[in-house]
């Protein structure tokens, strides 16, 4: 057990290590050698996954690690923090990673940068693992600025096409504010804390919430801290660069979705002993998320594009994310990231196949629609959520963030299933779907409650106090998810209709975020027309060939 416990902080730092060392490896080497790329990746992915199961199992058997390598004063140590979140968190990852690699060996096959490819995958994903054990905030916030770097050079791995080069200066610009939020928090955390581990700023943050004592510049460490999440998870107004990425690989879509965009929840997640100490920057938070969930949801319903339709569904999720962060729900937050990585990952990987899927389910109800039977059964959903909620303990004073999500998740099942038989409902049917509904509802406030004893120790799991705001937000909350609901089924019937084409054009367009965002980045930083490297020698044919993507 002593041997276990000295090489077991030294299995936590081996994954990182393993996918930085082939990130290291030169660009022209990676590309001569595709096939060795392409093993020591795998075997390099595999190795990771496995070492993340071992750390779970070691973690049972030695408790929670903190542990330090070596430093460089106050402001950087390289040293991990392990514990029953930096477990999930990393296996999570891992398994993530792995599935993309392998994804990536027949998907860019015969692909002339293909090595590339692979070196830059391998370090952006060394980041990300090495972001879920770190144990000093300087060190987190070096490897958060390494996870966008990486990423940046994923994005613009075909430079020859103008809209992958215009996201990718998009999201470099949002990254370098984010990494300057980041630094800022940590300067004056330092000055808070007078220290920088994460065991050292838990312990004085928890101290403190229990004495009802303040400490000094929590309102603008907080803040700052949830300016660099909203960045980093692509919160309104500053997500626009998310749907536009999709002119990168698909695995490179599939790792962002399933995995980097989820460092601002898990952010909030680790520093919830801080944030909790800040009631008024949690309802900011809350108010960013519950404003991008819903934007999200209903700009998504307009999209044509299977892929622009996952994205803006990536960007309402990270609005439930960071909503359930501000409203305290910490391990429910975790229970998002999981689920929502495992379904965005096969969701960008299979999405070649979802046009043909949604083709052959596809069914429109007999008939006009009647929206006060939809109105009722929404109303049921969210009653049947608030009743099983309460038979969990979760009420609208303690657990408002769960009741949201969970009201959320009930009306749009019971949308589909009130659109699947609106032409044919009888009170068989009916009492059919409520039973299933009571069972989901069950089911979801298990995972809840399973999730919280999991945490529990990891990750800010007390009652909040009772806030006003936070149960205005809550209940407006679910009226407007329940009206963008009606607003879906009532489109199709509506269309015809000056003021509805109106909406959906506006909706369609993003409400023209994307428009400003274009024009300041001409003005800022403007994109001259790429020239392929062998342009010159074949004439301006194919450089217009080249260019006109």
């Amino acid at each position: 057990m002593e041997f276990f416990t000295l090489i077991f902080p030294l299995l936590l730092i081996a994954g990182p290590l393993s996918y930085l060392l082939v990130g290291l490896v030169p660009t022209q080497w990676a590309n001569r050698n595709v096939g060795n790329m392409i093993q020591l990746t795998d075997r390099v992915a595999w190795t990771a996954f496995a070492l993340s199961v071992v750390a779970a199992v070691g973690l049972a058997l030695t408790g929670k690690v903190s542990h330090s390598f070596f430093a460089l004063g106050e402001v950087f140590k390289l040293s991990v923090y392990f514990d029953t979140l930096s477990a999930v968190m990393l296996a999570l990852v891992s398994f993530i990673g792995l599935i993309v690699t392998r994804y990536t060996r027949n998907y860019l096959a015969g692909d002339a940068q293909q090595g590339r490819f692979l070196k830059w995958l391998s370090a952006t994903i060394a980041a990300v693992l090495a972001l879920t054990v770190s144990g000093h905030l300087g060190m987190f916030v070096l490897v958060w600025m390494g996870i966008s770097l990486g990423l940046h050079q994923l994005l613009i791995f075909y430079p020859e096409r103008f809209g992958a080069r215009l996201a990718a200066r998009k999201k470099f610009i949002t990254s370098r504010l984010g990494d300057l939020s980041m630094i800022g928090a940590a300067a004056l955390t330092y000055q808070s804390f007078k220290t920088l581990d994460f065991s050292g700023i838990f312990s004085m943050a928890q101290a403190a919430r229990e004495a009802g004592t303040s400490l000094p510049y929590i309102p603008e460490i907080t803040a700052l801290l949830v300016f660099a999440a909203v960045l980093k998870s692509a919160q309104f107004p500053f997500h626009s660069w998310l749907p536009e990425v999709m002119e990168t690989p698909t695995p490179v879509s599939a790792l962002l979705h399933a995995g980097i965009i989820n460092a601002g929840g898990f952010l909030m997640v680790r520093m919830g002993e801080v944030m909790v100490l800040a009631p008024s920057t949690m309802t900011a938070l809350a108010l960013i998320g519950g404003i991008t969930a819903l934007y999200g949801s209903v700009v998504m319903l307009t999209q044509n594009s299977v892929k622009v339709s996952l994205a803006y569904s990536t960007v309402a999720q990270m609005g439930f994310m960071l909503l359930q962060c501000g409203l305290g729900a910490f391990s429910a937050a975790v229970l998002h990231i999981i689920g929502h990585s495992l379904y965005k990952a096969h969701a960008f990987l299979s999405s070649g196949s979802v046009v043909e899927t949604s083709k052959s389910s596809f069914k429109k109800p007999l008939g006009a629609p009647k929206t006060s039977s939809l109105l009722l059964s929404l109303t049921l959903a969210v009653g049947v959520t608030f009743g099983v909620g309460a038979a969990f303990g979760a009420s609208l004073d303690q657990k408002p963030g769960l009741l949201v999500l969970g009201s959320t998740l009930l009306m749009g099942l019971v949308y589909l299933m009130w659109n699947s038989v609106s032409d044919r409902l009888n009170p068989r049917l009916f009492l059919q779907g409520l039973g299933f509904t009571v069972a989901v509802a069950a089911g979801y406030f298990g995972l809840q409650t399973g999730m919280e004893m999991l945490l529990q120790g990891s990750v800010f799991t007390q009652m909040l106090p009772a806030n006003l705001t936070a149960l205005v937000l809550s209940v407006v909350l679910v009226v407007l998810f329940m009206a963008a609901l009606v607003m879906q089924m009532l489109l199709p019937y509506r269309i015809h209709l000056p003021q509805w084409q109106a909406a959906y054009i506006h909706l369609l367009n993003g409400l023209y975020v994307h428009a400003f965002t274009h024009r300041l980045i001409e003005k800022l930083w403007p994109i001259e027309p790429h020239v392929h490297e062998d342009a010159a020698q074949k004439g301006p044919s194919h450089d217009l060939a080249h260019t006109r993507f």
